[in-house]
């Protein structure tokens, strides 16, 4: 791994606040939230892989980075009563942003798979890259890449509210809540893909 300064800041950040979770998360004995923790690892891991392998922007890894502290933010730190809240607990992930339509949860998946769809697309850049032996910058976001990048991230929505439905299996009481819950979190995921694709087309663009 190149570590320069730009990396080390980004590493210094996770265990910010990967370190407060884990101890937060053991002494409330919050074992949904140990799994949780135990995924967003494994995700840094594939991640600074990923940044060897392919070369993808320290922008992009601000971006995970955020994303990995606004989901454990979420479920671990609680909102005043007097917050509108969503769901039983009275979490940052139940709070309500605009009453009755958005909570902070589904803001966290719109950002988090918005930005996964950017990872991919980085991936396959790199892959493509090396594979043609072409510059990055001449490796085009056409409609039917950014399509594989968005499906890509759908993808591992699903795979997380796999995880979500194994925490709830295992754990006895979780905040992962029902049907609706996981229909909302997969729009949101979608809204985030879609918008995500646009911004790489639309900057691309800019560029030629």
């Amino acid at each position: 791994m190149r570590m320069n300064a730009k990396i080390l800041f980004v590493l210094i950040f996770n265990l910010a606040y990967l370190v407060p979770a884990v101890l937060s998360s053991v002494s409330r004995a919050n074992y949904e939230f140990i799994l949780y923790i135990g995924v967003v690892i494994v995700a840094i891991l594939i991640v600074m892989r990923f940044y060897v392998r392919y070369g993808l922007s320290i922008a992009l890894l601000w971006m995970m980075s955020v994303w990995g502290f606004l989901h454990m933010a979420g479920g671990l730190v609680s909102v005043p009563f007097s917050w509108p809240t969503g769901g039983e607990s009275k979490v940052l992930y139940n709070l309500w942003l605009i009453e009755g339509w958005i909570k902070f949860d589904q803001f966290v998946h719109a950002y988090g798979f918005g930005t996964a769809t950017w990872l991919i697309w980085q991936v396959l850049q790199g892959t493509m890259s090396r594979k043609f032996n072409q510059a990055l910058a001449d490796i085009r976001p056409t409609g039917g890449l950014l399509f594989l990048c968005a499906i890509g991230s759908l993808g591992l929505g699903a795979l997380n509210e796999i995880v979500e439905f194994l925490a709830m299996v295992l754990v006895p009481k979780t905040n992962v809540g029902g049907y609706v819950n996981t229909a909302l979190d997969l729009v949101s995921n979608l809204i985030g893909a879609l918008i995500a694709a646009f911004c790489i087309r639309f900057f691309h663009k800019r560029k030629d």
